[in-house]
């Protein structure tokens, strides 16, 4: 490849590599399809890479002349080493879809069905597009919102399984989400709510992820009418620590749901607090300790959550512990669940506990370091909520009590 100049017309502008599979978009610019399909499709763009113009449609349309070309030139220079590309598989088309979808409508070449559009699923992004288009994402739902009252009966649960898991990889547009979240007047809700509660630890991971993604095209009226028993069982799948993917999907959908109405309450009489303080003994992990502690700053904004804090044994000095550990972002929330916790619980034990176990030690540090503005600020308003019960601890230093007179 070094030795001969490659037609620049053969480059992909997004690569700056020759093309593949080129494929011509509605600005008349060609990429090669899997870059182009990576930028419109899985960083959600809606422009042309190279003329900044908006895209009309995101059909992409087979440059097949300039494939044989791109062909023909590598079989020519086979010599130095070029080899030939294999002419591309064509992607799905809409009819080929709608076809698998009725025969996936008969009980016997259900699952057959089902594979086989797991299959063209995993290929590429334009065949996701493709399936959603052509109604897949309401078929696969009328499944999984369909048999729920058979889990016990053999073959029943691979079937909203193998459905279950076709939807997430399907990566929806926004549209699609919303489509899913208005259907049956939350009838979706409650069936992955069922999925969590009885299906397979596969199942129950690919539920609590399609619904961080819908979540996070939601309305808030949806996110007020949520029950009791969907906040128990995602606070589950966290307790169960099925993967990594599901804890993270779990922490972010409580985040998203739980600002709403009287969500933080059925959030902490699910016993979210419990798991997330157990949780965050164990935890390292840079961005799931940030969920952890925005979550617990939300609860704690209740009197339930902040009880439920008081009762965990850990839990005042967990969050104590994590201040300075983990990031200016999880400072500030652990700084801000202690502000809350003096603010409107500081009963004169919950004051002493806080001494002995080292919090009134730590917000002194906070003042003497940089983290951040509003850290500082809550750390000095805590001290000086209780400043008659601690200016003679130990843990003052005397330049501290000079500098900031409590």
């Amino acid at each position: 490849m070094e030795e001969i100049q490659v037609p620049p017309y053969f480059i992909c502008p997004i690569s700056l590599e020759m093309m593949k599979d080129p494929v011509t978009i509605s600005t008349g610019i060609t990429y090669d399809r899997e870059n182009i399909e990576k930028w419109i499709f899985s960083a959600k763009n809606n422009t042309c890479p190279a003329t900044k113009q908006s895209l009309t449609c995101i059909e992409l349309t087979p440059n097949v002349t300039l494939r044989r070309f791109i062909q023909s030139w590598c079989t020519i220079n086979a010599s130095h080493g070029i080899e030939r590309f294999p002419t591309p598989k064509p992607p799905v088309s809409k009819p080929q879809i709608i076809k698998l979808l009725k025969e996936a409508k008969s009980p016997k070449m259900q699952m057959k069905s089902l594979k086989r559009l797991r299959s063209i699923a995993s290929e590429n992004d334009a065949n996701k597009r493709c399936m959603e288009s052509a109604g897949a994402t309401e078929f696969l739902a009328f499944i999984i919102n369909n048999s729920n009252e058979v889990f016990e009966e053999e073959g029943f649960m691979s079937t909203k399984d193998e459905a279950l898991s076709i939807l997430y990889q399907l990566k929806l547009s926004e549209q699609g989400l919303r489509s899913l979240i208005i259907s049956g007047n939350g009838e979706f809700i409650e069936s992955l709510t069922r999925v969590m509660q009885h299906g397979s630890y596969e199942s129950r991971a690919y539920a609590v992820m399609l619904m961080k993604d819908m979540f996070e095209v939601s309305t808030p009226n949806l996110l007020l009418s949520l029950k009791q028993e969907f906040f128990i069982q995602v606070v589950q799948v966290l307790r169960d620590e099925i993967s990594q993917k599901a804890t993270k999907a779990s922490l972010q959908v409580l985040v998203n749901t739980c600002p709403f109405g009287r969500n933080k309450v059925k959030a902490a009489e699910a016993g979210a607090i419990r798991v997330l303080v157990d949780l965050l003994l164990d935890s390292s992990e840079k961005r799931s300790c940030e969920l952890m502690l925005i979550l617990l700053d939300q609860l704690c904004q209740s009197a339930e959550g902040r009880a439920e804090l008081l009762n965990h044994p850990g839990g005042l000095a967990i969050v104590s512990k994590k201040i300075l550990r983990v990031s200016k972002v999880g400072s500030e929330r652990a700084i801000k669940i202690l502000h809350s916790i003096s603010k409107f619980s500081s009963t004169p034990s919950v004051i002493q506990e806080m001494l002995s176990l080292g919090v009134v030690a730590k917000l002194c540090l906070v003042l003497q370091v940089d983290c951040g503005s509003k850290a500082k600020e809550r750390a000095k308003e805590i001290l000086k909520f209780h400043a008659k019960a601690w200016t003679n601890s130990p843990c003052i230093p005397n330049n501290l009590s000079s500098s900031y007179p409590f």
